[in-house]
């Protein structure tokens, strides 16, 4: 880069940037190997950027409710309904029987609260889409901590993606995947 054509505002802000990426790659680092807490919105912004980012295979994302939320607290989610649970090893073919759920191919969109003691504490999660299951409370879609085993026994090092995949998960439970579902479309009026 040729500073003769850069302006000294450019690059003090390039430097800026360079001297945060340097300090948070090592914070990340010693977080991880040290056991140090890293600060809940340097945490939230790792988040962030991996729901930015699409990670995975697209049957949840999330993300910021509003961009503007400095304090990082309001997100969004989003769950696609697993099609078919296998009731069988996958190299089993001769007792191979698929099953479809009730979530089959539905959009669930949910609102994710990370609270000022997140990652210590887990967010609170309510559907916003109608939905029948197990811990999932019918008059708002609030999502019951105590029956989500993931909430339940939550630990610092657990993720947004995770309580996601965890509720996926739960859909295709035997207890879960035959429950009648409300009308695709329906949402709670909180």
């Amino acid at each position: 880069m040729c500073d003769a054509a850069v302006s000294p505002v450019v690059t003090s802000q390039f430097r800026v940037v360079c001297v945060c990426f340097w300090f948070w790659t090592w914070l990340k680092k010693m977080a991880a190997s040290s056991g140090v807490q890293v600060p809940r919105n340097f945490r939230l912004l790792e988040e962030l950027e991996e729901g930015q980012k699409g990670v995975g295979d697209g049957t949840v994302s999330w993300g910021l409710e509003d961009d503007e939320d400095m304090t990082l607290t309001r997100w969004t989610g989003m769950i696609i309904g697993p099609a078919r649970v296998s009731k069988a090893p996958p190299c089993d073919y001769r007792h191979h029987s698929i099953t479809s759920t009730n979530y089959e191919n539905r959009i669930y969109s949910l609102k994710v609260e990370c609270g000022p003691k997140y990652p210590e504490t887990p967010p609170t999660v309510r559907f916003v889409t109608k939905i029948s299951m197990n811990g999932i409370n019918n008059s708002n879609g609030t999502v019951d901590s105590r029956h989500i085993p993931i909430l339940a026994k939550w630990q610092n090092s657990y993720c947004i993606k995770i309580v996601l995949q965890e509720l996926r998960r739960l859909m295709m439970s035997k207890e879960n995947m035959k429950l009648p579902q409300p009308p695709e479309g329906q949402t709670y009026s909180n």
